[in-house]
């Protein structure tokens, strides 16, 4: 007959192996055990260090484990006895009531490595185990005709825990999903974080020369709604929504267009740029200062012409 340890599952491959959770990996014990890799977690977690036991399958006492209190006092005990077995009973209430329940202390588990997991995904393992998912297509497709069938990458909006759920990226048109099935309606974005999908794409360049294929392939025959064999205007109550989002720049004057666009970054400026600027604004204030005593002496002329106008009178 098999032995206990055989038939024994790491809590990790268990966590993993739950109903609507196949967008975890599982994190290695070394990467658990690095104290550099949990710093900041123990703030964000209650009962952390039991938490932490649970995860590397170390045995936890729990509320429940505890032993029950022995009311019971024989009658020939005397009152120092007595005293003495209401100190204990008191010391062990307050043990009691400092060691987490089964299911605080589940939940407690499943949060730290919720938060442990985003790290590790952004590591060079962690990075390598989803591009296997992605490959696979784990994640899904992107549900929007012309990215496809692009594979979808797990985000969240958030690194904040219990803000909100897990969402599904598309580097091809850069929009972002609700997972198709409710089992993945309960997992937490903070889980995946922000950074992940991003560094995906930078150290995989595959995935960016498939998005490339695919809008090369539908750039030349882009469909919009017609009338009558006519397309209907952008800016027209029914027209397309949000199309500057997905628009790529082809030839050179579009490509300078966007280089040169106002979101782009400032570009250095020298200081004899800066000085003949200075230079131009003070020969600009030069000459509207000239033009006011201009317009003063005119004021006064006039003012002496009235004046002798009314003396010859």
């Amino acid at each position: 007959m098999p032995s206990d340890e055989e038939d024994y599952i790491p809590w990790i491959q268990q966590f993993c192996e739950l109903f609507g959770h196949d967008y975890f990996v599982q994190v290695s014990q070394d990467f658990i055990e690095d104290d550099f890799n949990l710093t900041g977690l123990s703030s964000q977690v209650p009962y952390y260090r039991e938490a932490l036991y649970t995860i590397l399958d170390y045995q936890v006492e729990t509320a429940e484990d505890s032993p029950q209190d022995n009311n019971s006092i024989p009658g020939t005990a005397n009152t120092t006895a007595t005293t003495n077995t209401a100190n204990t009973s008191s010391s062990k209430k307050e043990a009691k009531n400092e060691l987490p329940n089964k299911a605080l202390l589940a939940h407690s588990a499943e949060l730290l490595y919720g938060l442990i997991h985003a790290r590790y995904i952004i590591s060079k393992q962690g990075l390598t185990a989803m591009a296997s998912k992605f490959e696979r297509n784990d994640f899904g497709s992107c549900p929007r005709y012309f990215c496809d069938g692009m594979h979808l990458i797990p985000v969240g909006s958030t690194d904040i825990p219990g803000q909100e759920t897990v969402r599904l990226y598309c580097p091809c048109c850069n929009d972002i999903y609700i997972p198709s099935s409710s089992r993945y309606l309960n997992i937490d974005g903070a889980f995946f974080g922000t950074t992940f999908p991003g560094l995906l794409v930078k150290m995989f360049p595959e995935i960016e020369n498939q998005c490339r294929i695919r809008i090369n392939k539908f750039s030349a025959n882009d469909f919009g709604l017609k009338l009558f064999g006519f397309k209907v205007n952008e800016t027209s109550a029914s027209g397309p929504r949000m199309r500057w989002l997905r628009m790529h720049p082809k030839t050179d004057e579009e490509k300078e267009e966007y280089e040169n666009c106002e979101f782009s970054v400032p570009k250095w400026v020298s200081d004899s740029d800066m000085e003949d600027a200075n230079d131009d604004d003070q020969e600009d204030g030069d000459d509207l200062d000239d033009d006011e005593d201009d317009e003063d002496d005119d004021d006064e002329e006039e003012n002496d012409d009235d004046d002798k106008t009314m003396a010859s009178e």
